[in-house]
């Protein structure tokens, strides 16, 4: 440019024909659209811009080429203008998931008490980017059913007769009470006349007389009779009795009988009132302390602490029915 600067007009003029006509040859020969690359938008739009009479010296291209390339080169330029520099750091996917299960977990929880449990667990994390990430709800908070039937299970118990023949063929009735809280036997009853007045003595035994349950619920067999019901409401249990043929709505104590007689019942001969007594008791110890449980996540009712040193030792119990292993 700055030789150009120096040149006659003559010569200018000649070269601009010689550059036009050459231009009418690439033209004629080459009909296709030609590439073009980043620099020569550049020039051609920012050249055109400032001179707008330029747009007839345009020869290969359209003016309305070189004005969208203008308006891209815009775009391009404020969205490197405006380009993200710093800010908050984005949370890892596993927190976000984190918040999200605990808010629906806890629906009365807010953005505070959730952050706070964060902290706790060590999680470094703003109370609004907590708030950001929490479930959304269009109805108020409400418990589910399964919450609520949880925190009642602790203060109702439930009993059950079963009947077990001996080895003369003679029915002996066990009682079993247990507790809905973590599905944990109470107490174990033989007799083999079941009486109301046996059935009352055998409730106080296993509940006493201070830490009674809320909720009792049985079947309406005959044997509960006067002196077991005014027993119940002297101790102060509410007696919440079933449905007629309805046993499915006791339906932990009718599935913990199942389980005595697969586990142990089945595959013992009892001699008589003593003798099952013995084999239900260790029954009550085995399932209480060793046994564990799908609905308790692979716990037993009384809680097993876990052994992760030592030798394992495997104890018999019920003659090898069932095993206990244990580290020592």
């Amino acid at each position: 440019m700055v030789i150009d600067l120096l040149r006659s007009r003559a010569a200018l003029e000649a070269e601009i024909l010689i550059l036009r006509q050459q231009i009418n040859v690439l033209r004629r020969t080459r009909p296709k659209r030609p590439p073009f690359i980043s620099i020569d938008r550049l020039i051609l739009g920012g050249v055109c811009r400032l001179f707008p009479k330029m747009y007839d010296a345009l020869a290969i291209v359209r003016p309305g080429t070189v004005i969208r390339w203008h308006r891209a080169g815009f775009r391009s330029y404020w969205r490197w203008k405006s380009r993200h520099r710093c800010g908050r750091p984005a949370v890892p996917l596993e927190i976000r998931r984190l918040i999200r299960e605990m808010s629906i977990a806890n629906p009365w929880w807010g953005a505070p008490r959730i952050h706070g449990e964060l902290l706790k667990l060590g999680i470094e994390i703003g109370q609004t980017s907590v708030a950001k990430y929490m479930a959304r709800r269009r109805a108020p908070p409400s418990q589910g059913w399964k919450t609520f039937l949880r925190s009642h299970a602790d203060g109702i118990a439930a009993m059950d007769l079963f009947v077990v023949p001996t080895i003369f063929f003679r029915p002996v009735y066990g009682l079993l009470i247990m507790g809905h809280g973590r599905r944990q036997i109470l107490w174990f009853g033989v007799t083999a006349h079941p009486t109301a007045e046996w059935l009352a003595n055998q409730l106080t035994e296993a509940c006493g007389w201070e830490q009674v349950p809320r909720y009792l619920i049985r079947d309406r067999d005959g044997a509960y009779g006067e002196i077991f019901l005014r027993r119940v409401r002297f101790i102060g249990i509410r007696d919440r009795p079933t449905s007629p043929r309805s046993p499915w709505q006791n339906a932990y104590a009718e599935r913990l009988i199942g389980s005595i007689r697969r586990e142990c019942i089945d595959h013992v001969v009892v001699f008589g009132e003593r003798h099952l007594r013995h084999v239900l008791l260790s029954y009550m110890s085995y399932y209480n302390g060793t046994r564990t449980h799908l609905s308790l996540n692979k716990d037993a009712p009384m809680s097993r602490a876990d052994a992760t040193a030592g030798r394992i030792i495997c104890h018999p119990i019920l003659g090898g029915l069932h095993h206990q292993y244990t580290r020592i």
